[in-house]
C-alpha cells in the first residue's frame, strides 16, 4: 500500500522482507507463495489484491500477471465509480439553475450587479449591511457550474467590478457605474483575476461563478 507497487514473498516462511504478522493465517494454509498487488487510483492505493500458491512457484512473476490485471480493471471500475459519483454530486447543485430560464438567469445577474452599486453609495452601516446580506444571498443562487473546493475570497470592491463586469461592462461603464477612475477599474480587475487564476476578465467571471461569488 505505501509503495503501491507489487511485492513477492517467493518463499513466504523464510521471507525477511515482510512483518510475518499473519504467519498464523498464511502458514496456516500451507501457503508457499505470496503475491500483492495494490490496486491504485489517480495515485492512491486503495486496496490489495492478494495471490497465494501452496507450492513455491520460480516463474511468480509470469504467473501473476493475471492479478495485475485484475487489479488495473478494478482500478479502472474504482476511477469510474468515483467520477459518476462526482458527477452526480454536480448535479444535485444544479437543478436551481436549469429550471431557471436564461433571460430569468441574466435578470438576478442584473439586479445582484445594482445591490453592490447601491450598498457601496449607501451610507447608513446598518442598511449598507442588510444589502449586503441580500446580495449574498443572490451570488449561488444560479449554481450551474458550482464547483466544490473553490476558494477564491475577493475584497468587496474586487466582486463589485467583477459584478459589473460579468454584465458586459467597459472598464469606463464600470468606473461611471462604481464612481472609480478607470486605472483603479483595472487595478481590482486585475487582482480579482490573479486571484482566480484567470487570464481574462470573461474567465474570472466564469470562474467567480463556479466559486458562488457571483450568480
Amino acid at each position: 500500500m505505501l509503495e503501491t507497487r507489487p511485492r513477492l514473498a517467493l518463499d513466504y516462511r523464510t521471507a525477511k522482507s515482510i512483518t510475518h504478522d499473519y504467519d498464523r493465517m498464511v502458514l496456516g494454509e500451507g501457503i508457499a507463495t505470496l503475491f500483492a498487488v495494490p490496486i491504485v487510483v489517480a495515485g492512491t492505493p486503495r486496496g490489495v489484491l492478494y495471490c497465494g500458491s501452496w507450492g513455491q512457484a520460480p516463474g511468480a512473476e509470469v504467473a501473476a500477471r493475471p492479478a495485475v490485471a485484475v487489479a488495473d480493471a478494478v482500478a479502472d471500475e474504482l476511477r469510474i465509480r468515483d467520477e459518476v459519483e462526482r458527477r452526480l454530486s454536480r448535479a444535485r447543485l444544479e437543478p436551481a439553475a436549469e429550471a431557471m430560464p436564461a433571460v430569468a438567469r441574466e435578470q438576478l445577474r442584473e439586479t445582484y450587479a445594482e445591490l453592490r452599486r447601491i450598498a457601496a453609495d449607501v451610507r447608513d452601516a446598518g442598511i449598507r449591511e442588510r444589502l449586503t446580506r441580500l446580495h449574498e444571498k443572490l451570488a449561488p443562487a444560479s449554481p450551474a457550474d458550482f464547483e466544490i473546493g473553490m476558494n477564491a475570497s475577493l475584497s468587496p470592491r474586487e466582486t463589485d467590478v467583477l459584478a459589473c463586469a460579468a454584465l458586459g461592462s467597459t472598464n469606463a461603464q464600470i468606473g461611471v457605474a462604481l464612481g472609480l477612475k478607470e486605472t483603479t477599474v483595472k487595478s481590482y480587475l486585475a487582482s480579482a483575476m490573479s486571484k482566480l487564476d484567470a487570464s481574462t476578465r470573461h474567465s474570472a467571471v466564469a470562474k467567480a461563478r463556479r466559486a458562488g461569488i457571483l450568480p
